[in-house]
């Protein structure tokens, strides 16, 4: 087969394998529970190409097909976990794909999709926390081991990746917004959290095999806007007040949780950090790629996200199974 993606019922993982599919390549998706057909029947996805295959990335890997590409868009992204299970599904997780992909005799590239604040970060699980410390982790042991293996490795780190489906993160603060929850904003006027799209993180991972193993693509929207232009675009669209005031970052971390509402665990995102893109941008030139306009982006996720009640109302191919969307 030409690819198979894990973590294939996730977020990026099944925009991933419809982009694959729709490309006519052949893609087994590794999943858990298969959600992942009825998904892509909902977006008229042509199956014909497609293969589902049962794993676990937390247990030793055997039994799958050979394939020639390796992605492992894979993990556990909520904040509040334990170490342990972070660990396991994030660090142990991304291991287990790769010493698997170590055994493919025409494996041509593995793809690993980190993040765009953790590749070469230290894993302090104190000041992190568990999710971004464990991809930290994950980050640093998938980069030794293959090189220990000679695996051809790509690392993509996307930053926020916004589109039909995605309530984590980002979501929960313009929730916030639409419920009038947000009478001021956390950080300060320069916080710059930048976004990228599902369709083009999508079209970007699927051209990666083809180029240069060894490259790490940091995939975002450089002109995404600062934070508070950020919030004013999608209030004005969503027709609800924006907040006028900023709180520092050092201020929220030493209030009550229970005032301000934050997750301790998010507030390492609010920064005016700039990220070395410039890779992203000449491979993306390149293959053809372009980006939509942040604004257009944002406007469009802000209705998604209303017309779904921030993802309490199931959409209809997912409704039967009993759960909201992975």
């Amino acid at each position: 087969m030409d690819a198979i993606v894990f973590g294939a019922t996730g977020f990026i993982g099944r925009s991933l394998v419809a982009e694959l599919l729709g490309r006519g390549q052949q893609v087994a998706a590794a999943v858990r529970n298969d959600t992942l057909t009825p998904w892509l029947t909902s977006q008229d996805v042509n199956t014909s190409g497609l293969t589902v295959v049962t794993a676990d990335i937390t247990r030793p890997l055997a039994g799958l097909p050979q394939v020639r590409d390796v992605y492992n868009p894979a993990g556990r992204f909520a904040f509040g976990l334990g170490i342990e299970e972070a660990r396991t599904g994030n660090v142990t997780g991304a291991l287990n794909v790769l010493e698997w992909a170590a055994t493919l005799p025409e494996l041509r590239r593995l793809v690993h999709i980190s993040g765009y604040r953790v590749s070469g970060v230290h894993p302090d699980y104190a000041r992190l926390g568990a999710y971004e410390a464990s991809k930290a982790e994950a980050d640093l042991a998938v980069r030794a081991r293959a090189r220990e293996l000679g695996v051809p490795l790509s690392i993509a780190n996307p930053s926020t990746v916004i589109g039909p489906g995605q309530y984590i993160g980002l979501a929960a603060l313009v929730e916030d917004l639409w419920n009038g929850r947000l009478p001021a904003l956390p950080g300060g006027a320069d916080v710059f959290v930048p976004i990228v799209t599902i369709d083009y993180f999508s079209r970007f991972l699927a051209e990666i095999p083809a180029s240069p193993a060894g490259m790490d693509y940091w995939v975002l929207d450089d002109t995404t806007p600062l934070l508070p232009e950020l919030v004013g675009t999608i209030a004005g669209h969503m027709g609800v007040r924006a907040p006028r005031r900023t709180i520092p970052v050092g201020l929220v971390r030493r209030l009550p949780r229970k005032l301000t509402g934050a997750d301790p665990e998010t507030l390492s995102f609010l920064s005016t950090d700039r990220y070395p893109t410039a890779a992203a941008r000449a491979f993306a030139e390149t293959a053809g790629l372009e980006m939509p306009p942040a604004a257009d982006a944002l406007r469009a996720w802000a209705d998604d996200l209303v017309s779904t009640r921030f993802g309490a109302t199931p959409p209809p191919w997912l409704r039967p199974y009993g759960f909201r969307d992975l």
